[in-house]
């Protein structure tokens, strides 16, 4: 359940990187990466658009009583832009992270057994650990827990 999957992947062959599992990545020059991820070149909003799309259809979804469509994992999809200045030729650049979490939810009531059942027990354990990295951060605290 703790895999790194990349959604621009083709399913049939996700052509892992070397040692067989994709890994998070932190460096100054660029910022947090997934070594092995697709970098795709994108000129205009609406291949941002089918890009979320092919994302959206590769992502894992499940059925549970309270949701019948219940994504079953977190996403995040970052966009690098960068422009150019017309008549000094200066460049830009900026990072939009684009995050999209997995739902909570109350395990007596999402009717998860086996397999999904820890799934969902995951899923509420990771965004109880974004609650705490978020109260850190915003209470200026010592320790960031990440």
């Amino acid at each position: 359940n703790e895999d790194i999957r990349d959604l621009f992947a083709n399913p049939k062959d996700p052509k892992l990187p070397e040692g067989g599992k994709h890994e998070i990545r932190h460096n100054g020059e660029f910022g947090t990466t997934v070594t092995g991820a697709n970098v795709v070149p994108l000129n205009s909003p609406g291949q941002v658009s089918q890009l979320l799309k092919l994302a959206s259809k590769n992502r894992s979804v499940g059925a549970t009583n309270m949701n019948e469509r219940s994504s079953r994992s977190h996403s995040v999809f970052t966009l690098r832009i960068e422009g150019k200045r017309a008549g000094t030729g200066q460049t830009m650049m900026g990072v939009l992270n684009l995050i999209d979490l997995a739902g909570s939810e109350r395990l007596d009531s999402s009717g998860s057994k086996g397999d999904r059942l820890k799934e969902t027990q995951a899923i509420n354990k990771s965004l109880s650990c974004l609650s705490d990295v978020i109260t850190a951060l915003a209470t200026k605290s010592n320790h960031v827990p990440y």
